[in-house]
């Protein structure tokens, strides 16, 4: 078919991938930084000043289509000249939370909100942006006329800044005013946050094109970082992914949005026409680091401790809300440490227990998939911590599945790359409809199965012989947690 390329402009940096359309195989990679921001905003030209250093020395020669993927929850707004207000806002500024609130209240609470969009604001989304930008901004907010998130920008600006703006359902469901079970925006939440209408991208297909440069090379639709990591790692159906931050996030990929009242499921939508049910929780590997502190070790030290206790850490449960919790939902809790014992009070089964309290959490927010139906037969870990041994030893058992640990890569730009062999194929006629192809999402041409790319290289480890043992470990830990916080995971699963 030819060579296409796949950019992810993350939070720090710009990476490009270079492959083969047909196998999907690197040909060229290239890296660039972001300038180090200050806070929560950034100036947009110093993404595109990246993203030509990371694209020098000749690295898109020969490509015929490009995949955008970038960081979400951004906001980049316009007037009425489609030149930038002020600088954009990202999806760390913390200084929204009580717009959120606001919004939560405006339109009636939580439930009518998850009804809405699929999602509950938080500080992060750029509806909460709009009403921050409102209530501190006036002058500003008056002068927007239409908004985009960093994706739909960066098109633009490759396209040469024409007049059609759009954007995709994965970057669309993450705004706070589009639905992914409606597939349609909700203008009058945009009033509701910022006070007026405003101009808002066209939602592309899966398989879509934004458009052509002047060279002629293809745009495909772009996407939001998850979305295209997720595409990138070849996940589907049954597989779900558990990202290992300071924070915690899993994800699985769902046949329908899922509405969820309690807000604790945010119904994302995916870069394949599927859904991708998200749920966050505030703690992850920032127990590890907490607990590694302590003993006076790193990670890896905190990982070859733990491997020296049994599961169970000598009956020690380590209840992981550190920071607080959003599932369940104790935003004003702390960690506790419970079982202990004048025989268990060692550094190794301490190690253990923190392991292990960390899986628990995460283990709960799998459940909460679960308990909607999302079919999870395999799960995905992520991030630097999943190459530890004590987690790769105690994940299976307390997930209950198959854990595959994916081979560190550039899964976000590789997905955008795969979006962009995707679009140039049904642009040019090589990709033929699926086989009893119904009318894809929104009702639109039948559906194209995107290009077969080989799987992500990866370690696999199963529960095995352990799955009684971790099951019980995770009983243990749902016996301390029920009897610490009474009704919180049961009022919360419940909504």
């Amino acid at each position: 078919m030819g060579i296409v390329a796949g950019l992810d402009s993350s939070s720090d940096s710009t990476r490009i991938v270079v492959c083969d359309a047909d196998t999907g195989a690197v040909i060229r990679q290239g890296y660039a930084p972001h300038p180090v921001e200050k806070g929560p905003e950034a100036d947009p030209q110093a993404w595109l000043m990246s993203l030509g250093e990371a694209a020098g020395g000749g690295l898109l020669e020969g490509v015929q289509a490009i995949g955008v993927s970038a960081q979400q929850h951004g906001l980049l707004v316009l007037d009425a000249d489609a030149n930038l207000v002020r600088p954009a806002l990202l999806g760390n500024d913390r200084r929204a939370q009580s717009a959120a609130a606001d919004l939560v209240d405006s339109l009636g609470g939580r439930t009518a909100w998850a009804q809405a969009v699929g999602a509950v604001p938080q500080a992060a989304h750029p509806v909460t942006k709009l009403r921050w930008l409102a209530r501190t901004e006036p002058e500003n907010a008056a002068r927007v006329t239409e908004v985009m998130q960093p994706h739909d920008w960066l098109v633009w600006q490759l396209l040469g800044r024409p007049a059609r703006r759009t954007t995709d359902r994965g970057a669309a469901s993450g705004t706070g005013f589009w639905s992914a079970a409606s597939a349609s925006y909700r203008p009058d939440l945009v009033e509701l946050a910022l006070g007026h209408q405003v101009r808002l991208p066209k939602v592309l297909g899966p398989s879509g094109t934004a458009g052509f440069t002047p060279e002629g090379l293809l745009i495909s639709a772009g996407t939001g970082e998850t979305m295209a990591a997720a595409f990138g790692l070849g996940v589907g159906e049954g597989d779900a992914v558990v990202s290992l931050g300071a924070s915690g996030s899993v994800f699985g990929i769902h046949h329908e949005a899922l509405v969820d009242p309690s807000g604790t499921i945010t119904s994302f939508a995916d870069a394949t026409g599927r859904h991708l049910p998200v749920v966050h929780t505030s703690n992850a590997v920032r127990v590890l680091r907490g607990a590694a502190e302590m003993l006076g070790t790193d990670l890896q030290g905190l990982s070859d401790l733990a491997l020296k206790s049994s599961p169970g850490a000598y009956g020690m449960v380590l209840l992981p809300y550190l920071e607080g919790e959003r599932t369940p939902h104790l935003p004003h809790t702390a960690g506790s440490l419970h079982g202990m014992r004048r025989e268990s009070m060692k550094p190794e089964h301490m190690a253990r227990a923190a392991v292990e309290g960390m899986l628990c959490g995460l283990a709960d927010a799998l459940d909460v998939l679960r308990g909607r139906g999302v079919a999870v037969r395999r799960v995905f870990l992520l991030g630097a911590a999943a190459e530890l041994g004590a987690v790769q030893a105690a994940a299976p058992g307390l997930f209950g599945v198959q854990v595959v640990v994916p081979q560190p890569a550039d899964y976000a730009a590789l997905g955008a790359a795969r979006q962009a062999a995707w679009a140039w194929g049904v642009a040019h006629g090589t990709l033929a409809p699926a086989a009893g192809a119904e009318a894809g999402p929104g009702g639109g041409s039948v559906w194209v199965d995107p290009p077969q790319w080989p799987a992500a290289a990866s370690q696999v480890f199963e529960p095995g012989e352990e799955l009684a043992v971790g099951q019980a470990v995770r009983q243990q830990y749902a016996t301390v947690r029920d009897e610490i916080h009474p009704g919180a995971w049961a009022d919360r699963r419940e909504g």
